[in-house]
């Protein structure tokens, strides 16, 4: 078996046994890089050598954990919470409860998609916004699941049909790379070329939101791990700290990203805790409670996105990846339909190993470019292929910082798993949608 298809498959199916996600990547990159035909030490250097790829990341999201902890303290969270539950109504009052419901779904909604372009964050807000929200979604009833599903098309969906924020670093990156494999096509021609595709995922989501968890699911109030042993007494003056920190944290990580071109999300969360400190909002003396408390929060995550970064080279190494595309291209005997499927269901295996869609398109693109072009698809057609390709996986891979940043803000009181209840959702409501728009759009263009 290819070695690709084997790794990606014993981390999928150690991870709905509920094994650790960090474990089945490991065991995954080890099992895929010997059958590969690396040897021992290979494999484990080419792993731990690929561990430092995404840590920069980690390192971000730890401290945007810390400042999420640092903003608890004034309060911002529990003002969040009473006035939601302001908006909830009395006992019994299904009616406003419903458009309670309705309204928080849409502001999450909007919250996420804007993520992506207004204030390109990703997913900085979660960890701020999710948890002390939790004992909303409990009174109302929500399904997380539902939550889960909402904010991952939020954090995926933008980027992949809109050339601004992430998006247009996705659509350059396919541009660029779609160039450097023998295609030029302009860039104003990805949007209208990813359009189908990107309707693929609003049908999965209005099918989430309408039909799979529209009925309520009880869950247990449980004091977080993170959450204060009681209320916290807030004040319009640590109400005011607390949101100019959260604008300075904005300020700077936008600057940082949009003028100087580099990752701002580390020195964005510095600068927000710093202004806690200086306004008083938290005390010197809190300074370890509150790192760790933040670092415990967003552990896991970082720790999945590092050890994606060493299985992805290890997959990469093995050189089984072409092997894949070429076997698969043997298989189309020149049937333009059947090839379009081939490729979108090889780049969501692809995807789901790697995490991230945007570290799909060099390898996709330099594929899959010279065969579409083999094949006869026109360029609108090689555009909503590849694009699909490389995007099929962000939604549902268990390595992917689209499903990681929600179960992140979900699972603070240890009642939202990983792969059942955010990895499943969102590959059953976008991915299978996606691989079927995809098909359709590289038929018809």
């Amino acid at each position: 078996m290819n070695a690709v298809v084997l790794a990606v498959l014993i981390m999928l199916i150690l991870s709905l046994f509920r094994i650790n996600v960090v474990v089945a990547l490991a065991i995954g990159a080890i099992v895929g890089g010997l059958s590969g035909g690396l040897d021992v030490t290979t494999t484990v250097s080419t792993f731990t050598e690929g561990l430092g790829g995404n840590a920069t990341v980690a390192l971000s999201y730890a401290l945007l954990g810390s400042f999420a902890v640092a903003i608890s303290k004034t309060g911002l969270p529990d003002a969040m919470v009473d006035l939601a539950i302001k908006m909830v109504g009395k006992e019994g009052d299904s009616k406003r409860k419903t458009y309670s419901k309705v309204l928080i779904i849409f502001i999450i909604l909007a919250i996420s998609i804007s993520s992506q372009n207004l204030v390109p964050v990703h997913i900085a807000f979660i960890p701020i916004l999710i948890p002390p929200l939790l004992k909303v979604f409990n009174e109302l009833g929500i399904d997380r699941r539902l939550i889960a599903t909402v904010i991952t098309f939020g954090l995926t969906a933008p980027y992949i049909a809109l050339p601004v924020g992430f998006g247009e670093i996705f659509h350059g990156l396919l541009q660029q790379y779609m160039l450097d494999s023998g295609l030029d096509v302009a860039k104003r021609d990805i949007p209208v070329a990813m359009l189908i595709p990107t309707a693929g995922m609003i049908v999965g989501l209005l099918f989430a939101i309408f039909i799979s968890y529209r009925k309520s699911r009880q869950y247990q109030v449980i004091e977080s791990a993170n959450e204060s042993e009681s209320k916290v007494n807030y004040t319009k003056k640590s109400i005011t700290f607390a949101l100019l920190a959260v604008l300075a944290t904005l300020g700077v990580q936008l600057t940082l990203s949009q003028v100087f071109d580099v990752d701002g999300m580390i020195f964005g969360a510095l600068t927000g805790i710093a202004v806690l400190y200086v306004s008083g909002s938290m005390k010197i003396n809190q300074a370890d409670e509150v790192i760790t408390g933040g670092m415990k929060m967003m552990a896991f995550i970082g720790f999945v996105m590092i050890t994606a970064s060493g299985f992805a080279a290890v997959i990469s190494a093995t050189g089984d990846v072409e092997e894949l595309v070429k076997q698969s291209a043997a298989l189309m005997s020149g049937n333009q339909a059947f090839a379009a499927l081939i490729m979108l269901i090889v780049g969501l295996l692809i995807t789901l190993g790697i995490g991230s869609s945007f570290s799909t398109i060099p390898i996709i693109a330099t594929i899959f470019v010279p065969l579409c072009l083999e094949l006869g698809f026109s360029p609108m057609a090689t555009i909503a292929i590849v694009g699909t390709a490389a995007a099929l996986g962000d939604a549902g891979s268990p390595a992917s910082d689209s499903t990681l940043g929600p179960t992140a803000g979900l699972n603070v009181d240890g009642q939202h798993n990983h792969i059942w209840d955010t990895c499943v959702p969102t590959f059953l409501h976008y991915n299978i949608p996606l691989i079927i728009f995809g098909w359709i759009a590289a038929i018809i263009l």
